[in-house]
């Protein structure tokens, strides 16, 4: 920026507008005027000289003042939006694409809706992309940490010690067991059963790494039926096969990442994944995927599918029971909790019901 005596004028009327010299808080009156290329910037008898490629220009908006940067931590000023505008214009100045757009509602709503879309789609395409990726290079040993930690967790909160004799846990997990020994082409992945009471009712789940967790509100629905725990845990374990709970995790990890990077701490989602995990509603294609391990796990088995569909009709039956009873005055805690989150993780819909029925023929 470089200082000389006014000259000529060019052609275009100059522009008042305020100047900061960038040392001090003392404005001056200074008027603009383009010469080639460059700005200068008239202060009485005085005038500075600016390359205009060292010039930094506001954006144009609908309200607020206009200003450029000038080396030396220098600035223009000027309120007068309406005359700045018109002089850059004169002056051969062009608004970029972007100040364009944001100019026009039109642009505005449609960069909007796109961006919506570009949000949805990738959450629903590009996140499960994303974490199968990061499931491929996450060990297993991953898995089974986190399960424990999950566990732990769970049992300090949701979970306590199971009621139901050591003898009949024992016999539902011979049961399982000889099941599985019957698949020839699929090895299953490692797995341990818990028993446990809780209050949520008839419940099963896997988590990550393989332990899966039975109530006894479970084993009491069906009256101990073998088969169709095992078409339950069949299920469970199919979960554990396609790491289904991992890949939540992740997905939620990469949501949470996301989320405090717009509107900043998440610990709080952090500090429920343990209870999250216990009670993982997956997504439709994951409830699939675990049906069909089931469904496979009961036809090498020798067991008919239908043994799920009786896990469907004993829920449904227990719940219109305790509806019942609450119309009629008899409500207890009970009902809360067989409505409430019973069975949460694996809604009992016509869909998987006609699915076991037919045999995996959809």
């Amino acid at each position: 920026m470089s200082g000389s005596e006014a000259g000529p004028l060019p052609l275009v009327p100059g522009l008042g507008a305020i100047y900061f010299d960038g040392r001090s808080a003392q404005a001056q009156a200074a008027e603009l005027h383009i010469h080639q290329s460059t700005l200068q910037v008239r202060l009485g008898a005085q005038t500075l000289e600016v390359p205009l490629s060292q010039v930094q220009w506001s954006e144009r908006t609908r309200h607020g003042r206009r200003s450029a940067q000038l080396p030396g931590n220098a600035v223009l000023q000027c309120d007068d939006t309406v005359a700045w505008d018109s002089w850059r214009q004169a002056n051969g100045f062009a608004d970029t694409a972007i100040v364009l757009a944001q100019q026009s509602w039109r642009w505005v709503s449609a960069l909007a809706l796109g961006l919506v879309l570009l949000l949805v789609a990738g959450y629903q395409w590009g996140l499960p992309v994303l974490a199968q990726a990061v499931l491929t290079i996450t060990p297993h040993s991953i898995d089974e940490r986190i399960g424990a930690i999950t566990l732990e967790q769970l049992e300090a909160g949701l979970l306590q010690p199971s009621q139901l004799a050591p003898a009949q846990q024992e016999t539902i997990r011979q049961a399982f067991a000889q099941a599985l020994s019957a698949q020839e082409s699929t090895r299953p992945p490692a797995w341990r059963l818990e028993f446990r009471k809780s209050h949520i009712g008839p419940n099963a789940f896997a988590l990550p790494g393989g332990t899966m967790v039975m109530t006894d509100d479970m084993v009491d629905l069906v009256e101990g039926d073998t088969r169709t725990l095992v078409a339950v845990l069949g299920h469970e374990l199919g979960h554990v096969h396609h790491r289904h709970g991992m890949r939540m995790l992740v997905q939620a990890s990469v949501m949470g990442v996301i989320a405090s990077t717009l509107w900043g701490d998440f610990s709080w989602a952090l500090a429920t994944l343990p209870t999250w995990l216990g009670q993982a509603d997956y997504s439709r294609q994951a409830e699939r995927e675990a049906d069909a391990y089931s469904l496979d796990v009961l036809n090498a088995a020798g067991i008919p599918p239908s043994a799920m569909v009786t896990l469907f009709d004993k829920l449904k039956a227990k719940r219109e029971a305790l509806a019942t009873k609450g119309r009629s005055g008899g409500a207890n805690s009970d009902v809360g909790r067989w409505l409430g989150i019973a069975f949460s993780s694996h809604p009992e819909d016509a869909e998987r019901i006609a699915f076991f029925q037919g045999g995996g023929r959809k």
